[in-house]
């Protein structure tokens, strides 16, 4: 048997954590100061939704745990990019709206992210992603349904 670190799938992990730490700082280099990446993520979903989600239902479709989605919502909300607003079906819940500030927020960010965006692309075969994205959504898929 390999040892631990010689197995493809040890090694597998290491490497798409090492691209996904590689990748944050990247993208957090190119934000600057005051829009994480988990805020932009925010804004790209808002900016998306046909109708205003209710903060759980944005972690669950980022899926991240409902304090992180909270605290991301808080500072997003200091700064005046999203609204937070009752739910007129039910009051208990919250609807999360982006505001003209969150959109212009949203543009110049992905301007700033669009460079480095295109370096990667320019540095790798198209062929290349698409290879590795079935396996990637399989595991997503895998990892999701095996908490």
């Amino acid at each position: 048997m390999p040892e631990l670190r010689e197995r493809a799938d040890v090694a597998f992990f290491a490497r798409v954590a090492a691209i996904e730490r590689l990748a944050s700082q990247r993208l957090d280099r190119a934000l600057g100061d005051g829009l994480s990446a988990a805020g932009l993520a925010v804004l790209e979903r808002l900016a998306s939704a046909p109708s205003p989600p209710t903060p759980r239902q944005l972690a669950v479709a980022l899926r991240v745990s409902k304090p992180a989605i909270t605290h991301t919502l808080q500072r997003l909300e200091a700064r005046g990019l999203i609204a937070l607003g009752a739910d007129a079906a039910d009051g208990r819940s919250k609807r999360v709206e982006i505001t003209a500030a969150g959109l212009t927020a949203r543009r110049a960010a992905l301007d700033a992210v669009r460079p480095r965006i295109e370096a990667v692309r320019q540095a790798f075969d198209a062929a290349e992603f698409a290879a590795a994205v079935p396996f990637l959504d399989r595991l997503a898929a895998w990892l999701a349904a095996n908490p």
